[in-house]
């Protein structure tokens, strides 16, 4: 029973297109935006953390970060093989 759910799991996520990688990514984007929702609400109204700082890294996070572990793939950003 026990091979047979692997290898049905196999046939489901073989093909999967998202890594380790891409998920430790998302962990970070939303953990990054939560922590920005959190500094958001605990600063004063004008202060440097709910102006400045939260919005900043409400950008990283839904601009960067979560693009970044929807199309990040491995061997992404090395330089190997150029055409010359």
């Amino acid at each position: 029973m026990a091979k047979s759910n692997r290898s049905r799991l196999e046939q489901i996520f073989g093909k999967w297109q998202y890594r380790r990688t891409n998920y430790y990514i998302f962990i970070a984007a939303v953990a990054d935006l939560v922590l920005a929702y959190i500094i958001m609400a605990t600063g004063a109204t004008t202060s440097f953390q709910s102006v400045s700082l939260a919005p900043v890294m409400l950008v990283i996070g839904y601009l960067i970060l979560i693009p970044l572990a929807i199309l990040y793939r491995p061997g992404m950003f090395s330089r190997g093989d150029s055409p010359d």
